[in-house]
């Protein structure tokens, strides 16, 4: 029980630290910050409770509370996968700290910034039920939305498009369907390939990746790792 409540503690904590920076650089009105209501759409599905949200989104609108900057690390893990971790900081040589702690306790390397990230394209992702491929596919092109894939699987399509085109993408398809219920919403780093890892390293990986996300400076880790 305990370990469970720990475990939501840290979604909780770690979506108010996202919701409050993206709220405080891009306004606090989810209507005129699309990335704001993706993410506040986002911990809703994660079940975080209302009282979290507002008080994330409280802090924002007074512009006090703690000064949280992204921190991005990358390097190999185990059996040579290529890892990014992505944070956000009031701390960053705290963080560096911590999250090099974790690259080293599991024979892991860190490297400097764009050591690995050339390897993964930074990727807006959308999926959600409709089954009008063509459709969608119009719409995001007559939006000037640089679509560069689109998948359509069992009535659910998914979308990948430039990080920077998010937010057009996004009003496109609003634009066509109405409110959609997205499946995702999110920004990710997109691995354009995969290394297989095995035997001693897949649990040296899977203890590397619960050491990061015991972190809670840490908001995501992105890999490229197979098993």
């Amino acid at each position: 029980m305990a370990k469970t409540a720990d475990a939501k503690t840290k979604v909780y904590s770690k979506y108010g630290r996202e919701i409050y920076v993206c709220a405080k650089s891009g306004g606090i009105d989810p209507s005129g910050n699309l990335t704001l209501r993706g993410l506040i759409d986002r911990a809703k599905k994660d079940q975080v409770p209302g009282h979290v949200i507002e008080k994330a989104l409280d802090k924002a609108k007074g512009g006090g509370g703690e000064d949280f900057a992204p921190a991005r690390y990358e390097g190999f893990g185990p059996g040579g996968c290529m890892v990014i971790v992505d944070c956000l900081t009031d701390n960053p040589n705290r963080t560096f700290g911590d999250v090099r702690l974790c690259f080293t306790k599991t024979k892991c390397k860190i490297g400097t910034p764009g050591t690995v990230s050339h390897m993964f394209d930074h990727a807006a992702i959308l999926a959600f039920k409709s089954a009008d491929e063509d459709a969608v596919l119009e719409a995001l092109l007559t939006a000037d939305v640089d679509v560069t894939d689109i998948e359509n699987e069992e009535g659910k399509i998914t979308v990948f498009a430039p990080q920077a085109d998010y937010a057009k993408a996004k009003q496109a398809l609003t634009d066509l369907l109405g409110e959609i219920d997205f499946e995702a919403d999110e920004i990710q780093f997109v691995p354009r390939g995969a290394t297989k890892i095995s035997g001693d390293d897949i649990a040296l990986f899977e203890k590397f990746l619960d050491m990061l996300n015991e972190l809670d400076d840490v908001q995501n880790v992105f890999h490229d790792a197979e098993y």
